[in-house]
């Protein structure tokens, strides 16, 4: 286990404020701060926590950012590498742009944008909701009204934003207003959220050619919504499939198995279509 007194004893004060911190591993972590404030070997106070955090961490239990303390104080610092969120609070240059897409879970909505040339930013959050400062359990409960999405900052003159509404149709299923594939709720359902009226018109035009095109047997049921404030996700969700490569790829290979059927049917529901014209 590797011990930083110092820093350590630190993320512990500030877990033990933070409102996302359940109140039994806010127990656990304030009885190792009474203990070494009492007197105590941190080292052997913080071996204790540890095992106490152990069997909800070993099943993906754990809050998210007692979840990166855990990695650190058990030598996967790495796989809690803190997202530096300095560009998602920079004002814009003239040639920048920002999207905000929900499509249901946030883990699977980074790579396929944050890997396509003219991406600046990608970042994992919450929005569309009522409650100041969400945390993720309170997303996950439906306590505030929000949806996990991701806000991408994009360079206009290598990308466009009709480049990434398009994009956005090729990785959901537009016609799921209930969550997307295994993630259900309200929380998970897809929306794409407009900063402006060009975004709009954009947006509108892309859904309703989508409509008209005859690659769905249901309705496109995607709502476009007006943007609201965008809260950023714990540290732990940010780049969710950089730091979690495993954990990332079983998840992307269902959710990439059930988009590959979706389309094939789509392509024989068009088929089918132009059949029945000629004929």
């Amino acid at each position: 286990m590797q011990v930083d007194q110092a820093a350590r004893l630190n993320d512990i004060y500030n877990l033990i404020l933070n409102p996302g911190t359940r109140d039994w591993e806010r127990q656990q972590l304030v009885t190792l701060k009474t203990a070494v404030e009492a007197g105590k070997n941190f080292k052997t106070e913080l071996g204790q926590l540890e095992a106490s955090l152990r069997p909800l961490a070993v099943r993906d239990n754990l809050t998210p950012d007692v979840t990166d303390f855990y990695r650190k104080i058990t030598g996967n610092a790495a796989e809690s590498t803190t997202f530096d969120l300095a560009r998602f609070y920079a004002n814009d240059e003239p040639h920048q742009e920002r999207a905000i897409f929900a499509g249901g879970c946030f883990w699977c909505m980074v790579e396929p944008f944050e890997t396509r040339p003219g991406i600046i930013a990608v970042v994992s959050g919450y929005t569309g909701g009522y409650t100041e400062n969400p945390t993720y359990d309170q997303v996950l409960g439906q306590y505030t009204g929000h949806v996990e999405a991701v806000e991408i900052i994009f360079d206009n003159r290598i990308v466009k934003y009709a480049d990434l509404v398009a994009l956005f149709w090729q990785i959901i299923d537009p016609t799921d207003d209930q969550g997307q594939m295994n993630d259900r709720g309200n929380q998970y359902r897809p929306v794409i959220f407009v900063r402006n009226a060009q975004q709009r018109r954009i947006a509108t035009a892309a859904k309703q050619q989508l409509a008209a095109s005859d690659k769905y047997s249901r309705p496109i049921v995607v709502t476009i919504e007006a943007a609201t404030k965008f809260w950023p996700a714990e540290n732990f969700h940010q780049e969710f499939y950089k730091k979690n490569r495993q954990q990332y790829r079983r998840i992307e290979r269902t959710h990439k198995q059930f988009l590959a059927v979706q389309h094939l049917h789509s392509k024989i529901r068009i088929g089918l279509s132009k059949l029945r014209k000629k004929s």
